[in-house]
């Protein structure tokens, strides 16, 4: 099984979200992450998503270091990574 880590960007498989990329922004347990993408699940409301419905894509995004030493973290700061992310893959 996969270990995530704060920041990893991953790919939801299964779901009304599949195909859909987010970022880890929690990790409740080895089963289940908190996942943001900053416009639909923002880090108010966060989807709560099993470990085995998502994919990992890329590890460690720059908000990885916002998020582990607790500084100030928007919504805006995930979309923009998110949107960096996906015109690299394409």
């Amino acid at each position: 099984m996969t270990k995530y880590s704060l920041g990893d960007i991953v790919l939801s498989k299964a779901g009304r979200d599949a195909n859909e990329y987010f970022v880890v922004i929690g990790i409740i347990d080895d089963n289940y992450v908190y996942l943001a993408d900053g416009k639909n699940k923002t880090l108010a409301k966060p989807k709560r998503k099993k470990t085995k419905h998502i994919k990992l894509c890329l590890e460690k995004s720059t908000v990885s270091d916002k998020l582990e030493n607790a500084r100030y973290l928007l919504d805006s700061d995930i979309r923009k990574v998110l949107k960096n992310f996906k015109n690299q893959t394409k």
